[in-house]
């Protein structure tokens, strides 16, 4: 795997041109198999199609099945299952990006990061990373201060145990400072556990995430079944009781239940088919999940009128209000296993460990265990940071700011696959002017991207429709330039179907729904992308790994059968 310079200068460059020179090298990926791969004492291949599957649905069934339903259904009403629907079809969208992509790059791990290193540049791969990473951290440090109310909520299903937990250990915490400080002991102590367990090897992590997720998918299965008895279809009446708008909003809170399958995408170089299995295994996930939901949306609207759903377990709570109490027991006990397998997945990262390899980041980010065979390093880093966020900080209060990376990393991915299809990128001429046919892609990817947003905000703030078709126009005109002035070339293994189209429509959704986020999160978007670039200037352009095109080093690559 090797990096290229775009830029032909040496010597006596400014800072400036450096930096540029530096932010503008792309990755270029050299694809071995394991008898020639040259990384020893590496990640070893653990991972089947089960697995994978099993790792994708982890990741995304936890609060959302359990939780956002309810809160949800107050304003959609049984419209809430339409919501589901709409934001499963958006998220098919990127997982099909990320299919071909994790097909196209099988030996290596990265993830988004990798994929627009290849595609774009080097700066901006490193803007995803940090832009991700703050998403999983902040997310980790939740959903650990949402586990451990749980946990102490289904410990004090024991009576002698009821009422007995300081707020300190399970239930919120301590508050200093107005709030801002929130003490939780239990939290971090969860997340511990669960790092050791990833630290102690990607087999046995493996295993526990498939027993627990394999749990809460029984539950959830008996509970579709054991509610669809208990259904009133009256209560399905009216559908959308507040109109159409409010299952759209619905479905841009609901999207991020979804979330979760890019989990599979990183484990590229600890599955043991990856060409294979990692784009089944994205897809498969996201259609369980999807599955799931809907069935659940539909029994627990008919089993209680919206209206009297509640917004913390709202599930429990139905299946109390119809006397089902070991239901209800059930019901916690496959929280508890939801939320632990979606935050052990959620702490399961290698974007540290690529980065690291890659020079970005110090080396010891990249030392893999020789006898665990796991970036022990990288893995107690991001179990730590978590953990202090978890304990020390409300950390609901900055739910406002996630799924930031997440919306733009999505969109990114969506770009990599146009932008990787592209014939003679470099060389080729638009109509006799001095602009490439790669600027003018690139160009029109950012007007999609902006008729997105433009069309977002209006919807948001209900503005001019004249100005959301404007922006729908817009969108149309930069999509048709990308389809007809551009040549695609067919990619490796699996291959996104409708390209541009499906990814330009996930380029547009997602930035639509990153309009409907909180101004805060707007603000991080920006704050943290100037820091990053700081970083990026202070430390990665200069310990960044160049190598000649010429030269190809190898991560541990594909197994031979696969290949």
């Amino acid at each position: 795997m090797g990096l290229h310079d775009p830029s032909s200068s040496s010597g006596g460059r400014s800072f400036f041109g450096g930096f540029w020179s530096a932010a503008l090298r792309r990755k270029a990926i050299g694809i071995a198999t394991d008898s020639v791969a040259g990384h020893g004492g590496g990640l070893v291949r653990h991972l089947g199609l089960f697995e994978l599957i099993l790792l994708g649905i982890g990741a995304s069934i936890g609060a959302g099945i359990f939780v956002v339903t309810g809160t949800v259904a107050r304003d959609a009403g049984p419209g809430v299952t339409i919501s589901f629907a709409l934001a499963g079809a958006a998220c098919v969208l990127n997982a099909l990006c990320y299919a071909e992509l994790s097909s196209r790059f099988p030996a290596v791990v990265g993830g988004a990061y990798l994929y627009t290193y290849a595609a774009f540049n080097e700066l901006m791969a490193f803007l995803v990373f940090t832009q991700l990473m703050l998403d999983y951290h902040i997310g980790a440090a939740s959903i650990a201060r949402s586990l451990a109310s749980y946990f102490v909520s289904l410990l004090e299903l024991l009576p002698f145990l009821k009422g007995h937990f300081p707020s300190w250990i399970g239930h919120g915490g301590i508050e200093f400072f107005g709030g801002i400080v929130s003490i939780n002991i239990l939290a971090p102590i969860l997340l511990i556990l669960l790092t050791v367990i990833l630290c102690y090897g990607v087999k046995e992590s493996s295993a526990a995430n498939s027993f627990m997720t394999a749990t809460k998918v029984v539950i959830v299965i008996v509970v579709i079944f054991a509610g669809a008895f208990e259904v009133d279809v009256s209560n399905w009446s009216p559908f959308a009781p507040n109109g159409f708008k409010a299952v759209i909003t619905g479905a841009t809170v609901v999207f991020f239940s979804y979330v979760g399958f890019d989990a599979v995408a990183n484990s590229a170089e600890e599955s043991k088919k990856p060409q294979r299995d990692l784009p089944i295994g994205i897809l498969a996930s996201l259609f369980v999940c999807a599955v799931l939901y809907i069935g659940v949306c539909l029994v627990i609207t008919g089993m209680v009128p919206y209206k009297f759903l509640g917004e913390d377990a709202p599930l429990a709570e139905a299946f109390t209000a119809k006397g089902l109490k070991v239901v209800s027991v059930l019901i916690s006990i496959g929280a508890v296993a939801g939320l632990a397998t979606t935050l052990l997945v959620g702490l399961y990262s290698r974007l540290y460990l690529g980065l690291s390899r890659d020079g970005l980041l110090p080396s010891v980010f990249s030392k893999v265990h020789p006898l665990r065979h796991t970036p022990i390093h990288s893995q107690v880093w991001v179990g730590l940071v978590a953990g202090i966020m978890a304990g020390l900080f409300n950390v609901h209060q900055l739910s406002h700011i996630l799924s930031v990376g997440t919306l733009t990393g999505y969109s990114v991915v969506s770009a990599c696959v146009i932008t990787l299809r592209w014939k003679d990128k470099v060389s080729s001429q638009v109509s006799g002017k001095c602009i490439s046919a790669h600027c003018e892609g690139i160009i029109c990817l950012v007007i999609i991207a902006f008729g997105g947003f433009l069309a977002g905000l209006c919807y948001r703030f209900s503005g001019s429709f004249i100005i959301i078709i404007f922006a729908v126009v817009m969108a149309i005109l930069g999509a048709a330039a990308v389809q007809f002035r551009q040549g695609y070339a067919d990619p490796p293994g699996f291959s996104c179907p409708g390209v541009p189209i499906v990814p330009v429509l996930s380029i547009f959704i997602n930035i639509f729904l990153f309009a409907q986020l909180h101004e805060e999160a707007w603000y991080r978007f920006v704050i943290v992308s100037l820091i990053s670039v700081g970083v990026y200037a202070i430390y990665g352009q200069y310990h960044a790994n160049p190598v000649s095109s010429e030269h190809s080093v190898v991560y541990q690559g594909v197994p031979s059968e696969a290949a």
